[in-house]
């Protein structure tokens, strides 16, 4: 069974079991019990969706760089977790679906990093609204971890932290100008 970091930069993060498992066809679907968490891609959601739906376990779709979030965005209160793909480090796409599903479509179940997702990345993606990472390297997953004490605090503002620092902190920038 595959590791995962799981949990937000004020939990600390752990390293998890992946209790999903990825189905890509719908004779897959068809042969997986009914109480097994399945994560899907997006083309075979649109196809299955009835059929997911009436399953007991939980449900996860999984997005590519390419696809669209807001496809999901009526169905984002019935889904346990949505992941997104990186298939390069450098592909940036993520990010911004990230936020678009937290902030725009209200998505609020787990948000999972899957790909070429680097240790030196989580912060960012964290502060995007991530709170799970499926690391293509699992032997240096343990160090990735440790991404998570890299950095206390950011200033701006983000998905996690809403609010900017100087206004956490009580400060009035206008009369520092």
């Amino acid at each position: 069974m595959s590791k995962l970091i799981e949990g937000s930069i004020a939990e600390g993060g752990r390293i998890v079991d992946d209790p999903w498992t990825s189905l890509y066809t719908g004779e897959a679907l068809r042969e997986v019990s009914d109480d097994a968490a399945v994560l899907v891609p997006l083309a075979l959601w649109k196809i299955e969706r009835a059929v997911l739906l009436a399953r007991t376990a939980a449900i996860g779709v999984r997005l590519e760089p390419t696809d669209e979030p807001a496809e999901l965005a009526g169905d984002v209160s019935r889904l346990a977790l949505l992941a997104i793909d990186f298939p390069k480090f450098t592909d940036g796409r993520g990010y911004s679906i990230a936020r678009l599903l937290r902030e725009r479509y209200g998505y609020r179940g787990k948000l999972r990093a899957v790909g070429d997702v680097l240790q030196d990345q989580l912060f960012y993606m964290l502060r995007c609204g991530f709170d799970s990472f499926a690391l293509k390297h699992q032997d240096s997953i343990a160090d990735a971890l440790a991404a998570y004490r890299v950095f206390s605090d950011g200033y701006q503002t983000s998905v996690d932290r809403p609010v900017p620092l100087f206004k956490r902190r009580g400060l009035d920038i206008r009369a520092t100008t």
